[in-house]
């Protein structure tokens, strides 16, 4: 039987790709042609693989290295990297010590530019730009919406949502999101609408007084867990970008100076929908890091986020890049 390249991997198409690692206090390396995590356990080393043709992204946590070859198999099979510290946050960059979200991108002189093409036609325009922000805005509402309305497992969670505040709540913001003369008004609105939802995810599962704290907020477990949620969120959002070919620094409402801008445009179309009811859900529940992260990504891949991304990326170049 002929061996089958990495490369050959990436006929898989990312957004039916089911794994998102993260991983701490290992070794990531190839061995037997295979990339694998290496674990200590006493005097034994423990090798777990990690199916490549099946990931998009990897974040590398406290007490990792890779190797070089590791590198260029991940590069090969399409597969985001990125440094993290503890629990999934900040997320840094190797070469820049910095709260950015900055990723290791797997290089090839042969991206489809078609995506790109359309993005940049319309992306030096601001008018365009803000028409482009606005359906991101509008799409995060109805997957918001779907998702708080009718999420099967986050019934049975428990997650019992006031119907009417919530309808109320997106309908309102979707008519200032419709007539907003700017991006800072825009981005007003999406943190006025996340203060709201942060309140009616603490009163559908009983949570108590509940403040925002991002980066350290000390003992608060929905705190934490909305931190380290969403930086997979990014991962999938830096995973999307890549497959289209549009550059990270693209932004369309997170500002034209920030590099990864992009990639906080695209988390936001689920990070409200599907992470934050389940940093509540997990904090009342009493999750452990890990049982959290693993319901957040089964949520993400059930719900098919990586698709909704990609979709709705593709739809907003065509409809404004046209």
């Amino acid at each position: 039987m002929d061996d089958i390249s990495p490369s050959d991997l990436k006929t898989i198409l990312h957004s039916k790709r089911a794994n998102l690692y993260y991983l701490q206090h290992c070794r990531v390396l190839v061995n037997g042609g295979r990339v694998e995590y290496v674990t200590d356990a006493g005097k034994q080393s423990l090798y777990w693989n990690i199916p490549i043709a099946n990931t998009t992204t990897i974040l590398l946590g406290t007490g990792t290295s890779i190797t070089q070859a590791a590198m260029r198999e991940l590069a090969k099979a399409g597969v985001l990297v990125g440094f993290c510290g503890g629990g999934g946050t900040p997320l840094f960059s190797a070469n820049e010590m910095d709260v950015e979200v900055a990723w290791f991108s797997p290089q090839s002189e042969y991206r489809p530019t078609e995506y790109l093409q359309k993005w940049v036609k319309f992306w030096f325009d601001d008018d365009k730009r803000l028409e482009a922000a606005k359906a991101f805005q509008l799409a995060r509402l109805q997957r918001i919406r779907r998702s708080w309305l009718h999420s099967r497992p986050l019934k049975d969670a428990g997650f019992q949502v006031d119907t009417a505040a919530l309808e109320h709540a997106l309908d309102a913001s979707q008519h200032a999101i419709v007539a907003a003369p700017d991006n800072t008004f825009l981005l007003t609105e999406e943190a006025r609408l996340s203060k709201q939802l942060f309140a009616l995810a603490a009163r559908a599962v009983s949570y108590g007084d509940f403040t925002r704290a991002k980066n350290g907020s000390g003992g608060d477990p929905a705190n934490r867990f909305l931190d380290h949620g969403n930086y997979l969120a990014y991962g999938l959002a830096a995973s999307a970008t890549w497959v289209l070919g549009i550059p990270h620094g693209l932004a369309v409402l997170h500002g034209k100076t920030r590099r990864g801008g992009l990639v906080f445009d695209v988390a936001d179309l689920v990070k409200d929908a599907t992470i934050l009811p389940q940093a509540f859900v997990s904090a009342v529940r009493g999750d452990e890091e890990q049982e959290f992260r693993q319901a957040c990504i089964e949520n993400l891949t059930r719900s098919e986020s990586l698709d909704f991304m990609i979709d709705t990326l593709k739809a907003v170049a065509e409809q404004v890049g046209a």
